[in-house]
């Protein structure tokens, strides 16, 4: 742990330098009077008796540590005028600060202090400043809760050496060694771990400290409520800066049960409906979908593959607004296969995002859609921010040292409004109920996403300040039964929103989100006249239906004046439904023309295929 002289109180400084370097700013890194009066004291008594090592020589021993040998010594010396050459006392001292060891693998001031006292450097007393002075010579001879006899002894000859009042020495010999140590505190481990350096480095993030602190005391408390050997992760980020104020990557970093030495911030994982807001806010900003356009959810196949809701259920035409609020699957998946799966992927990539295809697949799919592929934690809120940056995504900052790096614009900032809105309107989680003035002045935009086979649980949400993502699940991948975003994720989500500070930053006026031209015809607050022309929204045309044999596929329409009238290739398949939808069952492979025709005898047609797989 790297350490500074303004951490240290003064006592520590005058103990340090009376016992190990009295002329410490007067000598060029080598004493010569201690080094002519340790040669006479040693050959004197024939042993070694001092070493003349000035505080200089014990740092350039600290940062190449050799063998105890005369040459070792002199290159010790060398080394030690070096250093004076090229650092000032002050850092030398510093250098000292974070490199003297204290038994064990505690090395610098800041770890020892707290090991052994379970404080900071600049609450130590002068008894506690007086035992880490004497410690380095011998940590592990001297190490308290082993040799607490001979620690008090060294501590005392510490305190001997200093011309402190003798009132002020005898408080300071009253005082106990410790004799347990204090276990290191852990906050951002994870992070911590990822930007380790050389250890004289000192690295500055952007962390939030209280804010860490509090996620991290949350996070333990709702440990026990998840399954034994689940886990979570969480982030929270500064919209407007792009700063990370929490990051954890595990409630407990040692929790060998609960893997939590992994940093599930880092890791990809199936991120369920999450991807959802995406595929809608690409479709508004290409034209090709308004908030209010209507869009079916019926039984749909797209090859041999057939997207069911979660709740196992169809719900019949709605708006793309009610779908994506409502995380409907198959309106997700007609989005996305109008936009191709290939120019999606290409996006995410474009802005830095990593699409983690499964093992064996080459090019992505429609399933993706859905949670079939993985992304980080950290990935998708970086989407989730870029929604509250005008459809602008880019890399977060962690250090205050690093240049914030570019952004791009994934969409357009109409668009990015639009899916925020519609989020902003999405229930929240059961037995969270905000009030209204603060749903109304800071509203918080949600999405919930829960992969299959309940292995994975995301929420996340954004406010005009902050954005919070939060997954939970096994490290491991192991299914967690009953565990959705819905109830698991999104109630800690909104307990972290609680200890986010109120902010006078206003939402933003969003740009004119008013639909494209070509649009406005399915827009359900249209004034239009002109009245929904009748279609075919299933099956489209030239489509290849694969499917077993007997299996019914759901002729679906919209627009026209019902009663609808079905034909298939020219043969009546129902007549006079008031229904959008009818099924049909196909005679055989080949081709067929399905046709629908309304009350006003105005007809659509389409031409599909029926695999010659179905035998």
């Amino acid at each position: 742990m790297s350490s500074d002289l303004s951490e240290v109180p003064a006592e520590f400084i005058t103990l340090l330098l009376a016992y190990e370097d009295q002329r410490f700013f007067y000598h060029p890194g080598v004493d010569l009077i201690a080094v002519v009066r340790a040669f006479f004291q040693n050959v004197s008594t024939w042993r070694v008796k001092s070493g003349a090592s000035t505080l200089t020589m014990q740092v350039a021993r600290m940062l190449t540590p050799r063998s105890r040998t005369l040459t070792s010594k002199v290159i010790e010396m060398i080394r030690a005028i070096q250093l004076e050459v090229h650092f000032s006392k002050r850092e030398i001292l510093n250098m000292y600060l974070s490199l003297a060891p204290y038994g064990g693998n505690v090395s610098g001031i800041r770890a020892g202090a707290w090991i052994l006292f379970g404080k900071t450097p600049n609450e130590l007393t002068l008894g506690e400043s007086a035992l880490l002075v004497a410690l380095p010579r011998s940590p592990s001879r001297l190490r308290p809760d082993r040799q607490p006899k001979r620690a008090l002894e060294a501590r005392n000859q510490v305190l001997v050496r200093t011309a402190l009042p003798p009132e002020t020495i005898t408080e300071a010999n009253r005082e106990n060694v410790p004799i347990h140590r204090h276990r290191m505190p852990s906050v951002a481990a994870h992070l911590a771990y990822t930007l380790r350096k050389k250890p004289l480095h000192v690295i500055q993030t952007t962390l939030d400290g209280p804010l860490q602190r509090a996620v991290e005391d949350l996070a333990r408390k709702q440990l026990p409520e998840l399954q034994e050997r689940a886990g979570m992760a969480i982030l929270v980020v500064e919209n407007r800066t792009r700063k990370v104020r929490a990051y954890l990557g595990a409630p407990e970093f040692f929790n060998e049960q609960r893997s939590g030495y992994i940093d599930m911030v880092r890791v990809p994982r199936s991120p369920g409906s999450a991807l959802k807001p995406f595929i809608y806010g690409m479709a508004f900003d290409t034209g090709i979908l308004h908030p209010e356009t209507r869009l079916t959810d019926v039984s749909t196949h797209f090859g041999d593959y057939a997207p069911r809701n979660f709740d196992r259920a169809f719900h019949g035409e709605l708006t793309a607004r009610e779908a994506l609020q409502r995380s409907l699957n198959v309106p997700a998946v007609l989005i996305l296969d109008k936009i191709s799966p290939l120019r999606f992927a290409q996006a995410l990539q474009q802005v830095g995002v990593h699409l983690v295809l499964p093992r064996g697949t080459f090019r992505p799919g429609l399933p993706i859609a859905l949670g079939g592929a993985s992304l980080s934690l950290w990935d998708l809120t970086m989407l989730y921010v870029g929604l509250a940056r005008d459809g602008k995504v880019g890399p977060f900052q962690v250090e205050k040292e690093k240049t914030l790096e570019q952004e791009y614009q994934w969409m357009r900032p109409g668009a990015a409004h639009q899916v925020l809105r519609i989020l902003e309107g999405a229930l929240p989680p059961p037995g969270v109920v905000q009030a209204n003035e603060i749903r109304q002045r800071n509203p918080i935009a949600l999405k919930t996403g829960t992969s299959f086979g309940f292995r994975d649980a995301w929420a996340f949400g954004v406010n005009a300040q902050y954005t919070v993502g939060v997954w939970t699940g096994r490290p491991d991948g192991t299914p967690v039964p009953d565990h959705y975003g819905r109830t698991t994720a999104a109630p800690l989500l909104y307990q972290i929103f609680d200890l986010l500070p109120e902010e006078s930053t206003s939402v933003s006026t969003p740009p004119n989100s008013e639909p494209p031209a070509l649009l406005n015809r399915l827009s359900a607050n249209n004034a239009d006249p002109t009245p929904d022309p009748l279609r075919l929204l299933f099956p489209t045309s030239n489509m290849v239906l694969e499917i077993q044999p007997q299996e019914p596929i759901l002729l679906s329409a919209a627009g026209g004046k019902r009663p609808l009238f079905w034909l298939v290739n020219n043969q009546p398949l129902a007549v006079s439904t008031i229904h959008r939808e009818v099924n049909w069952i196909p005679d055989g492979p080949g081709f067929s023309k399905i046709t629908v025709i309304d009350s006003e005898g105005k007809s659509a047609s389409v031409f599909v295929e029926v695999s010659k797989s179905y035998q």
